[in-house]
Formats: C-alpha cells, structure tokens, sequence
C-alpha cells in the first residue's frame, strides 16, 4: 500500500515538473493556472474514453442538471418561508423548513434561524442549547454539500489562491450557508456561559465565518453560474453578509479596528452601507435581511452611537415599500414606531408599537422590544404610571437584563414622590434590593449599564432611598434626549422638570455628602436639553458650571466627561469645529 502511494506521489511530482517545464516564460498567474490545469486533467489523460466512461459523463450531467433543478425549487421554498414569516404566519413558515431539514441546507437553516431567535429573545437555557443543536446540525448539512478536493485539487491550491469556476452552482450556495450558519452560532456562543472561553470561542467562528464570507464573495465574481435565479439569490446572500461585517466593524474605536484589520478583518462603512443597499434593491432571498439590517442601522445604532441620527427619509422609503409586502409583519411595525419616534411623534410612536405587540402572540417575547420603546415613549410625555406600566411588563416577563429592569421601574416610580403610597415605597425598596442579585456576565464580561444600575442602587440606600431625577438621567444616558429637539413642548416639559428640581436642591438646608453630584447632574440634564432647544449660550452656562464642579463631585464621575462632550456638540452646532475638536481631545 505504502509503494502505491509513495508512486503516485512520484508521479505527481514529474507532473509539476512538466506542467513547470512547459510554461517557463509565462506570467505567475498563467504558471499556477497550468499547474492546476494538468493535475486536475492528470487523471482524464491516463484514461482514453470509453462508451463507459461516454454514458458517466452523460450521468453527471444529468446530475447535476437534476441538482440545479433541485437547487431552485428549494430556493423558492426558502422564499416563501421566509414571507410566511415576515407576515407572522410563523406556523406555516415551519410546515415548509421542517420536513425537509435533515437533507437540504435552506430547509435546514431555516429550523437553525428559527432556534436561534427563540433563544435571543428568550435568554433561556434550554432554548439556548437547543438552538446550538440545530445550528450544528445545518452545519452538517451544508458540509454534505461542499466540494470535496483531490489530493491533486488540494495541492494546486495551495499553490496558489483558489480558483472557483469549478464549483457548481449547489456547492457554491454551500458555502454561503455555512458563512450565515457559523455567524449565528458564533453570535450563539457569546450567551452560552458567562466564561473567556466564550469569548474566544465565538471570536473564532466569527474569524472563520467572515474568511468563509470573503470567499463568497470571490466565488460571485469568479465564475459562471448555471442559473440566473440561483446567482441572484447567491449576490443578495454576499451583498448582505459583507455589509454587514464592514459596518459593524466600521463602528468599533480606531484602536480595536487596527488590531482586526491586522488579523484580517476590514471595517469600511460606506463599502458596507453600498452593499446592503445593492444587496436590498435586488429580489434575491435576502432582499429583506438587507432592508432589516438596514433599518437597524438607520432609526437604532445612528441614534446611539452618532450625534447627528440616521436617515430618516431612507427609512421611511424602506418602511413604505416593506408595509405594502408585509402589512402586520410584527418586525416593520416595530421600526415603523421606532420611525416616528425618533421624528419625536410620539402619538404616532405609540400606536405603531402596540400595533406591532397585538399583531401577533406566537413569540410573546418579540412584545418585550415594544415594551421598551413605549417605556421611554411615555417618560418623554411624563407620564410616570403609564411608564411604569411598561416597566412591570419587563420585570416580570423578559429576562435579558433583570438588573436594569428592576432599577428602571424604581426609577420610573421615584420621580411620583412625593405622591406615592406606602406600599409602592416598599415595592421600589425591593426592586432596589433585588436589582444587584441579577447581575450577569456575558462572554465574560460584566455589562457596563449594569455596573452603572449597581452603583445607584448603593446611592439610593446611602441617600436615604432618594435619588436626583433618576428616570431622567436614564432618558439622558440612553440617548433619548435626541428627541427632545424634534418638538419644542416636550423639550419644554423635560426641561420645567429639570428646573424645578434645580430651585429644590438649592433650597436644601441640610448637608448630604452627595450635594454636588446631585448638582452637576441637574446642571448637565438642563445643559443637554437647552442644547435640544437650540439655547446654545444657556447651553454653554449650565455646562461650564457643570464641569467646574469637577472636584467636588465625590462619585459621579461621568457627569464631568458628558458635559465636556455636550459642549463639544454645541461647539459643533455652532460650526466652531476646531473648538469642538479640542474639547472632545481634552474629554478623551
């Protein structure tokens, strides 16, 4: 056996010889293509056809006519699934995936999505472990489908950088699947356990899955497709995958961007928003992950992590388009309220939650997101009890963040002081007492907002169970303060609160450690808001009083930290943008 194999290694190696010897004055990429040309053919030339070997060919190519045949049908399937579900007839969604999941990779990651979501949105153990099962078993799946290589095939490529005209059109979807199938269960890893181990893990899988993600890309450009309808489905797959890396990577700090760019990752922001919205003009499959993570971005990450907001009017056409498909689609009645919100209707706001939390009761949990909004919907209007309402939903039914929840109703409740009854001060003691016990980690480590929630409840106690404005610092440091500026009169509201409390602190007679703090934080919540209302020299006022307190303050910390940066924002407001610039270097 070994003399076998040690002769057909010879053999090979005579053919490299020749394949090098043939080729000496043509370019590298010729020199490599020729290499693999003649160890791929190696074995056709050994063999003279036969009418044997005449009637395998005509069986392969029956084959694999009978596979792209298969290929389509199955994309059609996948097509309707994913409608059924974006029209909440999640029941029907399943009768099309499950039969089929143990023998075709669509059907099979349509069971994976399905898992995977019921275990994001219900952070459950079992449902957790679940979901990783059926992720592996669609990894399985897809294996079945991608190319296998010859010892001759795997020697030419690592030669040189591989060559993709020889897949077919099945193999190729192959591999896409396992780039979506490997970002989920890298996402899923992160909430397994609260370890490092975690942490590596899933970073791994997202390494792998995003090198998988690059050859697809490779692999759309690089070869001829069979069908038209598999190479569209196959773009929108490519458009919305590399997007979606390029932006989120595009969002990490400079520093953490050089560290994955070095070990191969790329975070290009307009690359990135110009795939998707290639990826979301084009009918492939998916055309509407696009639109979603697009609407994501727009009305959701832009209004936390960029001053000036997303586009609003981009969003608006995404939404008109989507509703008209998917009228009670539980997934676009959410961003459509998310929509008017962050215009500061609020009225609007309100109806298009609740119609996006009655539209459907198959995964209660998906009510929670709604939830959320309508919390934050109702603070900005003052109107505590119906805040508070929404805040007992998620304290007794969600369990991403009992911590924060718990502390967000206390919050909520402390600003109906002094109107509030003896039992509801006892209900807002235990919310405070239980709030710390929640504490979590995940991928080990602890959530920052938790950690702030933490501290608060210890100045609750130590403040004899009193805290400055607390569901109004909240709205600040969740960045709802946005809105604020879409409507005077509810700007206006905020800010009669904010002054009033003010007039009280400096009224105060007796001395409490926290003074200070208590101060800069009305000082900052008032700065922020006239900000909101275009007083910008008010603005500037309460802010440098803020950030003058700097040593006084005795906990608070980052109540100086904000203030220099909403300065920063009315500098740049104003166009003072070298002022602006200088501020924020000085906050870093």
């Amino acid at each position: 056996m070994f003399s076998d194999v040690s002769e057909n290694l010879n053999e090979m190696i005579y053919d490299f010889h020749d394949a090098e010897n043939e080729i000496t004055d043509t370019s590298d990429d010729e020199f490599y293509d020729a290499i693999n040309d003649k160890l791929e053919v190696n074995a056709e030339h050994e063999k003279p056809e036969t009418e044997a070997s005449h009637y395998v060919i005509c069986d392969k190519r029956q084959s694999l006519s009978n596979n792209i045949t298969e290929l389509d049908k199955t994309l059609k399937e996948a097509e309707l699934a994913i409608s059924y579900f974006f029209n909440n007839k999640f029941d029907e969604a399943r009768a099309i995936v499950v039969p089929h999941a143990n023998k075709s990779m669509y059907h099979s990651m349509g069971c994976a999505v399905f898992s995977f979501l019921e275990a994001i949105l219900t952070f459950e153990r079992g449902h957790i472990l679940k979901a990783g099962d059926e992720l592996q078993s669609c990894l399985n799946v897809c294996q079945k489908y991608r190319r296998k290589n010859t010892i001759s095939q795997s020697i030419g490529k690592k030669l040189r950088r591989a060559t993709y005209h020889h897949l077919s059109d099945v193999e190729a979807h192959a591999e896409l699947c396992m780039a979506e199938t490997l970002l989920l269960q890298a996402l899923l890893t992160f909430t397994e356990d609260e370890t490092l181990t975690s942490l590596i893990k899933g970073g791994v899988k997202i390494r792998h899955c995003y090198s998988n993600y690059k050859d697809c890309a490779l692999i759309l450009s690089n070869r001829e497709w069979q069908s038209q309808l598999s190479k569209m489905h196959f773009e929108s797959g490519v458009r919305m995958g590399m997007g979606t890396f390029n932006l989120m990577i595009s969002l990490l700090p400079a520093s953490v961007i050089k560290v994955l760019q070095f070990i191969g990752f790329s975070g290009d922001r307009e690359a990135g928003l110009e795939d998707l919205q290639r990826g979301y003009k084009s009918p492939g499959l998916r055309q509407i992950l696009c639109a979603v993570v697009l609407l994501g971005y727009h009305l959701i990450v832009c209004s936390i992590l960029d001053y000036q907001g997303g586009d609003l009017d981009f969003s608006d056409d995404i939404l008109n388009t989507q509703l008209q498909k998917y009228p009670r689609g539980a997934w676009f009645l959410f961003f459509k309220g998310r929509l008017e919100f962050m215009r500061g209707n609020l009225n609007n706001a309100e109806y298009w939650y609740k119609m996006s939390w009655r539209s459907q009761n198959v995964w209660p949990q998906f009510h929670h997101l709604s939830y959320w909004e309508l919390l934050w919907v109702n603070c900005l209007k003052s109107d505590w009890r119906e805040a508070s309402l929404y805040a007992s939903h998620l304290v007794e039914n969600s369990k991403w963040s009992l911590t924060i929840y718990c502390y967000q109703k206390a919050a909520i409740m402390l600003m109906l002081l002094p109107n509030l009854t003896q039992n509801e001060k006892q209900i807002i003691d235990n919310l405070m007492n239980n709030a710390p016990t929640y504490k979590q980690r995940i991928a080990g480590k602890s959530l920052p907002m938790e950690k702030f929630v933490c501290k608060k409840v210890k100045r609750y106690f130590s403040q004899d169970k009193w805290l400055c404005l607390p569901a109004i610092e909240l709205m600040y440091v969740w960045n709802t303060f946005k809105v604020l500026g879409k409507h005077y009169s509810v700007a206006d509201n905020i800010y009669q609160i904010i002054e009033s409390k003010l007039n009280e602190l400096k009224n105060i007679e007796t001395q409490n450690p926290y003074d200070a703090d208590n101060m800069a934080l009305c000082l900052l919540l008032r700065g922020a808001c006239f900000r909101q209302m275009k007083k910008t020299a008010l603005a500037l006022e309460d802010l440098k009083a803020c950030i003058s307190l700097k040593n006084a303050v005795k906990d608070d910390k980052y109540i100086i930290a904000f203030a220099n940066v909403e300065a920063a924002l009315v500098y740049a407001d104003e166009n003072q943008i070298d002022l602006a610039i200088n501020t924020l270097e000085e906050t870093k």
